[in-house]
């Protein structure tokens, strides 16, 4: 895993489509996702690990406001 880790949100809605945000660039809207199935096999061929536990701000790429 990168350190610190570069961190992307991933948001569900009522419809159960999901959103992929990225925090670090404004929360710029990176991937629309028809269902979490779908977000969750996008992140996991970009690589991307799901994240336990709580982080500091200072740990996470990029600011937190």
């Amino acid at each position: 895993m990168q350190s610190p880790p570069y961190v992307l949100l991933l948001l569900g809605d009522k419809t159960g489509s999901c959103h992929i945000f990225d925090p670090a660039d404004g929360y710029r809207l990176i991937k629309n996702c028809g269902h979490y199935k779908e977000a969750q096999i996008w992140l996991l061929e970009d690589e991307y690990e799901p994240l336990e536990g709580i982080l500091a701000g200072t740990e996470i790429h990029g600011s937190i406001s």
